[in-house]
């Protein structure tokens, strides 16, 4: 075995028995290459990634392939999960030098950790020919090799830099945020919604901007695609209509045939996501989505501290024991039909066991592309008699799945992992008022906060086995911020607001660069990499420092803070210039249209302030900022509002606060858009 033996990654711990001499990323293991002056390998991947494990079983295990990274190599396997700041750098160099990037992500470096090549899988003998390669070339002719390696460090720490471009007065009002998205519309998928091209990636936070521009600019079509995109996602393979919860992407355009992986931060996003489109719409399917996902996030990813696991795999074992992607949840029609019996035909015509839902090798992945009533309707049943035997179904074939292997888990925790599924439970406790799923969000703050946070202040990153390891990073403290202002706001227990304050004065302290004016996603007090990495894009995750803006500006009207809202605002105008494609800023314009003329406060107070603001949270008001006390508050924001006697709704805007209503309905009426 390996040096990966000793590590708690479940990632890592897959390599422990390969022959190549691998090493996790430390300093110990850096300086060994440094002192043997030998070029080092860095493999980056993750538990639940098939082409890691494709790359492994075809190189990784064999031993012509160990012989040639053993003897002229430090080799470094590094799991992204737990070490998101190699990743994101390392990432950018392969970007740079091949204009693409994904994972298995494999890097050269020289023993100082600069890179020199990289890419992302490769068969056998082409990794061999080219490591041979550059082992040779480093031999004979190291200079060459540093001279590349110089001028793409200069290209890494260029791209580390923020373009300070400045937004004027006028290019800051939010009207200019309507030519941003009709570019962007050209792009929707008006037949399955999503993005036109494949694979497709499910972008929960584009859709919860695109859901807020579209609800407070009245945009009938934006609310369309919206409603047409969470409908396909749920209707396709990706989603798990018989155990719930959401793999990561779709390999084609339909949503049909998903990558078969389950991510904790894609669940908790769409659970959020799912939970603001029910609070508008009440549509029964999003309700439907909402628990049955969150049953399977209680059921396979929770441990016993109430912590929740990183994913599954997409792997997992077949009828003859072979690990295979997608063998957990795919079906052939001999099954179906066995299982089914007089039922199998019209489960056929819902689910599509047909030429729409066949994926390969005999095995149909579940889709619907016909709502139930339409399928009813062609079998002469109701609506309600079809939704039952759907249920009577789903539990049938759950139950049998139930007997298969399950894929493999990765049971270690990430603090900004669970603090995204954290505020995914308070979105859909505010939207189904479901007091389990509040309690199950206490659970994991108390987890957050007993496990993840430390005496000395910081947080941190990963959790397994009883240890907490790797010191936070950004994303660690943004979403656990936004989490606790979102649990504060479910509950009115100001501790988690209090909570969240002291992680964003953190933050101020060892992340914020007054130069950049950025948070950096390395705390400036940990050992730095070889270039700094400022997170602004969002992605499938929204930026830390996109969330960081968000966040800040919310406290600023909670804690009457100028300073926050100065940071907040300088971030969005550095960025308001740079935005081209919206996509990879949709966070950035949440908080863009926090500067809109609909942008409300409110604060409910009174001792029956939590009942009535139940009441609030169901509906829909993106663009309100809520807060409210069931007791006298020292909250700046809610100071001298309290009146023992009295239920009051007071209504602010700009900074300025009517005269106080008294009924809830009164209140909702003020802050709906009309």
């Amino acid at each position: 075995m390996n040096e990966l033996q000793y590590e708690s990654s479940p990632y890592l711990l897959q390599h422990a028995n390969n022959p190549i001499h691998w090493k996790a990323w430390n300093d110990t293991s850096l300086s060994a290459a440094r002192e043997a002056n030998k070029l080092i390998i860095i493999s980056i991947g993750y538990s639940a990634c098939h082409w890691c494990h494709v790359m492994e079983h075809e190189s990784f295990e064999n031993s012509e392939v160990a012989s040639v990274m053993n003897s002229g190599f430090v080799a470094i396997k590094v799991d992204r999960e737990e070490r998101p700041d190699v990743d994101a750098i390392y990432m950018k160099a392969v970007q740079l030098m091949t204009g693409q990037g994904g994972w298995p992500l494999n890097v050269v470096c020289l023993p100082d950790g600069r890179p020199v090549w990289g890419g992302t899988y490769f068969k056998k003998d082409n990794w061999m020919d080219i490591l041979s390669q550059l082992d040779n070339l480093y031999r004979t002719n190291p200079d060459k090799v540093i001279e590349y390696a110089e001028k793409l460090h200069e290209g890494l720490s260029f791209l580390g830099l923020v373009n300070h471009a400045n937004a004027d007065s006028d290019a800051q009002n939010p009207q200019h945020i309507k030519p941003l998205v009709e570019k962007w519309s050209k792009s929707f998928d008006w037949d399955y919604g999503g993005y036109a091209r494949a694979p497709k990636f499910m972008m929960p936070n584009n859709y919860l901007f695109l859901q807020r521009y579209g609800y407070q600019t009245a945009s009938a079509d934006l609310l369309d695609f919206v409603d047409l995109t969470l409908t396909k996602m749920a209707h396709g393979g990706l989603f798990d209509v018989l155990g719930g919860g959401f793999s990561r992407y779709s390999v084609d355009m339909r949503w049909h045939v998903p990558h078969f992986e389950k991510m904790l931060y894609d669940n908790g996003q769409l659970v959020s996501l799912y939970a603001e489109a029910y609070k508008r719409t009440k549509n029964p399917l999003y309700k439907e989505v909402l628990e049955k996902t969150l049953s399977f996030v209680e059921r396979e990813l929770c441990n016993p501290d109430f912590g929740f696991y990183a994913a599954l795999d997409a792997d997992s074992l077949n009828e003859v024991a072979v690990l295979e992607e997608g063998a957990y949840y795919v079906w052939t029609k001999e099954q179906l039909q066995t299982l089914l019996t007089a039922d199998f035909d019209l489960f056929a015509a819902l689910f599509n066991v047909n030429e729409f839902g066949f994926w390969e090798h005999d095995h149909y992945v579940l889709i619907q592309n016909r709502s139930v009533q339409e399928v009813a309707e062609q079998f002469n049943l109701s609506e309600a008699a079809l939704l039952a035997k759907k249920k009577t179904w789903e539990s049938l074939l759950f139950s049998e799945r139930e007997k298969r292997p399950k894929p493999r888990l990765d049971d270690k925790s990430l603090t900004s992992w669970n603090a995204i599924m954290l505020k995914g439970y308070v979105d859909a406790y505010n939207a189904l008022g479901d007091l389990h799923y509040i309690a199950i969000a206490k659970k994991n703050a108390a987890f957050i906060t007993g496990k993840m946070w430390s005496e000395e202040g910081h947080l941190w990153h990963t959790y397994k086995n009883g240890k907490s390891t790797i010191v936070g990073f950004l994303e660690d403290y943004a979403f656990t911020i936004e989490a606790f202002i979102a649990l504060y706001q479910a509950t009115l227990e100001e501790t988690y607001l209090l909570h969240a304050k002291q992680l964003t004065d953190y933050c101020l302290d060892h992340f914020y660069n007054e130069e950049q004016q950025f948070f950096l996603f390395k705390a400036k007090n940990t050992t730095a990499l070889i270039a700094a990495h400022y997170e602004i894009e969002d992605n499938v995750i929204p930026a830390s420092n996109s969330v960081m803006a968000n966040n800040l500006y919310i406290l600023s009207t909670l804690f009457h803070n100028e300073y926050y809202e100065k940071t907040a605002l300088q971030m969005l105008n550095h960025l308001i210039p740079n935005i081209d494609y919206a996509s990879a800023y949709s966070n950035w314009m949440n908080l863009w249209m926090n500067l809109s003329k609909d942008t409300k406060e409110l604060a409910v107070c009174g001792p029956d302030a939590l009942e009535a603001l139940a009441a609030v949270h169901s509906e829909y008001l993106p663009h309100v900022i809520i807060a409210g006390s069931r007791q006298p508050s020292a909250i700046p924001f809610l100071q001298n509002r309290f009146d023992e006697k009295k239920l009051l709704f007071y209504i602010c805007e700009n900074r300025n606060c009517k005269l106080p209503a008294t009924a809830v309905e009164t209140t909702l009426n003020e802050l709906r858009i009309k």
